[in-house]
Formats: structure tokens, sequence, C-alpha cells
């Protein structure tokens, strides 16, 4: 069984790899991933993910593809990947000390074109970070690549207050659903 991870996200990869299943192959997808005027969170993940997903199934509609997207919601706005390290910057002040959404959407495309997805939502909140904690995160470069610009895992796990629903998903892949989803579809890597 061919698997094919529709994702550049070495997060994901490890994940994967933690619960035993490797892709055969990782292909990223080129699409506009621009959230459309008053998409909600949970429909722009899903929309993202199932993108990817096709876009990649056109490519290799032999193998089984997997695509996910993750995004962070703080007071009913997306907040998407940071390009520049005062983005980053203002998403950490933002996020400190607040509540906010993790939203991961997983989707599963099987060789016979079967589709599943699945949208996970994980509620947390940062302690209030100090100027200089927020300095010493961003000096690490472990904003790059992260929605919201902030990652769970290492370091910066001591920030975290609060968590309620999956940690893989805040990592980037929630493993219970994405298991399940490979599973139902026929898939057992």
């Amino acid at each position: 069984m061919k698997l094919i991870l529709a994702s550049s996200s070495p997060r994901r990869l490890d994940l994967l790899a933690s619960i035993g299943i490797e892709p055969n192959e990782v292909l990223s997808p080129e699409i506009d991933e621009s959230p459309l005027r008053h998409e909600s969170i949970a429909s722009y993940v899903h929309r993202i993910a199932r993108l990817k997903a096709q876009a990649v199934h056109r490519q290799a509609p032999d193998a089984y593809i997997l695509a996910a997207d993750t995004a962070v919601e703080l007071g009913g706005k997306i907040i998407l990947k940071a390009q520049t390290l005062d983005e980053a910057r203002a998403m950490l002040k933002r996020l400190s000390g607040r509540r906010h959404r993790v939203y991961t959407s997983v989707c599963v495309i099987s060789p016979q074109g079967k589709e599943a997805c699945r949208t996970v939502l994980t509620r947390l909140s940062l302690k209030r970070l100090s100027k200089e904690e927020v300095d010493e995160y961003l000096s690490s470069g472990a904003w790059e690549g992260k929605a919201g610009a902030f990652s769970i895992q290492g370091k910066s796990g001591k920030f975290v207050k609060f968590l309620s629903g999956s940690y893989t998903n805040v990592v980037g892949l929630p493993l219970y659903e994405t298991d399940t989803l490979l599973k139902g579809l026929g898939f057992h890597g």
C-alpha cells in the first residue's frame, strides 16, 4: 500500500513515524491558502486540507493520500503562519495570556477515490509571556512555519497554561483521528 503525505511539515512526518506509519513519498502541493471572506476557521482548515489531498491525488491516483491543515483562532479571527519576525512577535503578544483554539483538518483519499475528512479542535492558553520570553523564543527560530507562530513541542511547552483536547493536534496532526481515517479507508501501514 502506497501512502503519500501531502505536506512538507517535518512535524507531521515525525508524528506519523511515532505511530509506525512512514509515507512512501512526500508531495507538497501548490495551492492558494488564502482564507475566503467570512469563512469560519473550521471551514477554512477543512477546505485547505481537502484541496491539498485532491491536488496530490490527481498526481498519484493509485496511492492513499494524507493531507492536513492547521490554523489558530483567537477572538474569532484566523491566525495563520507568520511570514516575518515582526508578524511572529505580534502574534505571540496577542496569544500571550489568552485562551485560543487550534484547528486541524485531516483528509484522506483512497486509491479508489473515497474521501474521508475530520476536523479536530483543541483549546489552550499560554501564560502571560514577558518580553524576554518572547525575545528568547523568537531568537530560537521555533516560530517559523507554525500556525500562530507557536510550537507546543520543545522548550516552548513550558508556556502552556491550559490544554483541552489533542496535544498532537496542536503539533499539527491529530494522531487518533488520522489513524482512524486511514484504517477506515483500508490503509494498514
